[in-house]
C-alpha cells in the first residue's frame, strides 16, 4: 500500500519530465533597455519551427530584474495599442491578468502555453496560474513578440528563428 503513493509520484513525474521534453525551441531572444538586460526570452514548438498562427506554442520570458504585476499588465495594453490591437474584451483580459500575475522577481520565469484549440495558460516557475477564458486572448498576447508589427523587431525575428 505504500508502494501506491511513490509509483503515483514517479508516474507524474516521468508524464511531466515527457511533456516538458516536447518542446523544442524555436528561438531566443534579450530584451535590453539602454544597457539594462530586462529578460531572455524563448519561443517553442513541437517541431522547433515557427509557423504565423501555428498551434501549440510555449512563450517562456525569464526576468532579469524585479517587475511588478501591475507594470507587466500595463506593458501588456501599452504593446496592444502600439500594434492597434483591439478587441472588446481587451480591458476584460487586463484585468483577469491582474489578479492572476504575482509580482516577478528577478530570475523569475513567467510562460504562456496555447493549445490547438487556443486555449492558454499561464505559468511562474513551472507552477501553473492559470489562463485568460477567451480563446482570442493568446494570440492577441503573442503579437505583442510574434507579430510583424511589434515595438521589437529585431527581438521577434530571433524568436522566430529568423536572425
Amino acid at each position: 500500500m505504500k508502494r501506491l503513493p511513490v509509483l503515483l509520484l514517479l508516474a507524474w513525474a516521468l508524464l511531466a519530465t515527457a511533456r516538458a521534453q516536447a518542446w523544442e525551441l524555436v528561438g531566443e531572444a534579450r530584451l535590453t533597455f539602454l544597457f539594462w538586460p530586462v529578460y531572455d526570452s524563448r519561443l517553442y514548438s513541437l517541431d522547433g519551427q515557427y509557423r504565423e498562427g501555428q498551434r501549440p506554442l510555449r512563450l517562456e520570458i525569464q526576468y532579469l530584474l524585479d517587475v511588478e504585476a501591475d507594470d507587466l499588465v500595463s506593458r501588456t495594453v501599452a504593446e496592444w495599442q502600439h500594434q492597434q490591437l483591439q478587441h472588446p474584451r481587451q480591458q476584460e483580459w487586463a484585468l483577469q491578468l491582474a489578479t492572476l500575475w504575482p509580482d516577478i522577481r528577478e530570475g523569475d520565469i513567467l510562460a504562456i502555453e496555447l493549445d490547438e484549440a487556443g486555449g492558454n495558460t499561464f505559468y511562474r516557475n513551472g507552477q501553473r496560474l492559470g489562463g485568460v477564458e477567451d480563446d482570442a486572448f493568446g494570440a492577441q498576447f503573442l503579437a505583442i513578440w510574434l507579430s510583424p508589427a511589434t515595438s521589437r523587431p529585431e527581438l521577434r525575428l530571433a524568436l522566430i528563428g529568423n536572425d
